[in-house]
């Protein structure tokens, strides 16, 4: 099993099923999850020095400590149940209402071809997967990003990210995600994980991350204490 570890940074969103993807216009954001607010945020924020996007949508009160820890709880439950994934890493992360939270990071070389946003066979089935497990935890959001190393132009990046966001999107949106409760993104090289001097650090920034947050009602719930 893989090993889960704690991340500090932001979260997302999520649901289930499959079948064939439909296009999606490239070069934008895609979806208007609630969940999924993307943006500035302070205390939430993908990437370094207070550029990037937000994970998980700020609900504009705080939230007990008791309810933390119920839905604590449901995520730990759930991110070691995704960490059977294959080609995946699972960690535990921190939202902008800080939050537990999911981040699952698929390799783009294992989704995508080089150069490429067409998923193959070997990757819709571990999507398929990833949905599966997925299907009991609805009231949930999910923030997909996708990323590039830095070769090429920054307009080549920027679309092929999108490109890449929008092919998990799809494919999760076939197998039973609400589209209303998904976000996809392109961030293009702009957030490397690794050096992009080489080969294997340029194989680690292209990547796509989705991001699992609680939905407003699952901290309703969990405020009221009825969250199972």
């Amino acid at each position: 099993m893989k090993k889960i570890s704690v991340f500090l940074m932001c979260a997302i969103l999520v649901l289930p099923g499959c079948g064939t993807m439909s296009k999606l216009a490239q070069g934008s954001i895609v979806g208007t999850g609630a969940g999924a607010a993307i943006g500035a945020i302070a205390g939430g924020l993908i990437g370094g020095n207070g550029k990037g996007a937000a994970i998980g949508a700020a609900i504009g009160g705080a939230v007990g400590g008791g309810a933390g820890a119920l839905i604590g709880h449901k995520m730990d439950k759930k991110a070691e149940e995704l960490a059977a994934l294959e080609n995946a890493n699972v960690e535990t992360i921190e939202d902008v209402n800080g939050l537990k939270g999911i981040k699952v990071t698929f390799n783009s070389g294992i989704l995508f071809p080089t150069n490429g946003s067409t998923l193959n066979k070997n990757s819709k089935a571990e999507l398929a997967e990833f949905a599966a497990k997925m299907q009991d935890l609805a009231d949930t959001d999910i923030t997909i990003y996708g990323h590039t190393d830095n070769t090429g132009t920054a307009e080549v990046n920027e679309k092929l990210s999108n490109k890449r966001a929008a092919s998990v999107f799809n494919y999760l949106k076939s197998c039973g995600f609400a589209e209303e409760r998904m976000t996809a993104q392109g961030m293009s090289y702009n957030m490397p994980v690794a050096t992009n001097d080489t080969p294997e650090g340029r194989a680690q920034n292209r990547r796509v991350e989705i991001y699992i947050t609680a939905n407003e009602e699952m901290i309703e719930a969990a405020k009221n204490g009825t969250l199972q």
